[in-house]
């Protein structure tokens, strides 16, 4: 490399010591930010020592996130404080360790949801769900409806929900079951008015784990009964209830003109 101290240096070669660009170099000089001082005879411009060294600053006070007004005010204000400019800088760094430091504990959740399904202990899961429920459960739902959007919306409620949220979804799904015992019990029929706003409440209580359209209530009521595990839930309840469930939201289906014969998994 030449004595810059004496015949300076091109700008092509400035942006390759630096490790930037000739287009930023060139930038910096149109907005007066650091220019070459010196010319050859035919015109070309050329960074003398002193260029390089602000150059060089300029460089470092980049890299840690200052901006380029803060950087002149730094560089050509003598009243500016770099210590407290760097402090300031500091700061706002620490500001966004703290913001990515949250993202990244949500991002984990974000995955260990979709891996596990319930963020809750075993213990937790009983406590919630009663003793009936199996912690394993969450487990095995993953392992056959892991690929499926509706798991990984389940997923992605289930990272942000807390014990006390789990507590209030299933309080309001155990008062829609005793409710649709009840209804059974007193001899409602499937399409009575009675019966379809229980078949919105079943909807509106399976969408809080993910949206479920009418035509995947239809493929539940269908699943309901061809699962023993189910039919076993809803029958323990009271004799029956899985089969009018199933033909209570068939009935809600064709009123709003969708052929249960015919529904599926949206």
């Amino acid at each position: 490399m030449s004595d810059i101290s004496t015949d300076g240096v091109t700008v092509g070669r400035a942006a390759s010591d630096l490790g930037v660009t000739v287009r930023t170099l060139h930038h910096w000089d149109e907005i007066g930010l650091a220019s070459p001082s010196l010319r050859t005879d035919a015109g070309y411009r050329l960074y003398t020592a002193a260029d390089i060294a602000r150059l060089q600053r300029i460089v470092v006070y980049r890299e840690v996130g200052l901006g380029l007004d803060q950087i002149r005010a730094v560089l050509d204000d003598p009243g500016r404080d770099a210590s407290g400019a760097l402090r300031e800088q500091r700061d706002e760094v620490s500001r966004s360790l703290a913001r990515l430091e949250g993202l990244r504990a949500g991002l984990d959740r974000m995955i260990e949801a979709h891996e596990r399904g319930v963020l809750l202990t075993a213990e937790e899961q009983l406590s919630i769900f009663g003793p009936d429920w199996n912690p394993d459960w969450p487990a095995l739902a993953r392992r056959r409806y892991g690929d499926s959007p509706q798991w990984q919306q389940y997923a992605e409620r289930a990272a942000t929900r807390t014990p006390d949220q789990w507590r209030a979804v299933t309080a309001t799904m155990t008062a829609l079951e005793a409710d649709l015992a009840a209804a059974a019990d007193a001899g409602i029929e499937p399409g009575a008015p009675e019966a379809e706003a229980l078949v919105e409440r079943h909807r509106a209580a399976i969408s809080e784990y993910f949206p479920v359209s009418r035509s995947m209530q239809v493929c539940l009521g269908r699943m309901y009964e061809a699962d023993a595990g189910f039919t076993a839930h809803y029958d323990r309840l009271r004799p029956g209830l899985t089969s009018w469930l199933r033909r209570s939201i068939d009935e809600s289906a064709r009123a709003h003109g969708i052929d249960p014969d015919t529904a599926v998994w949206e």
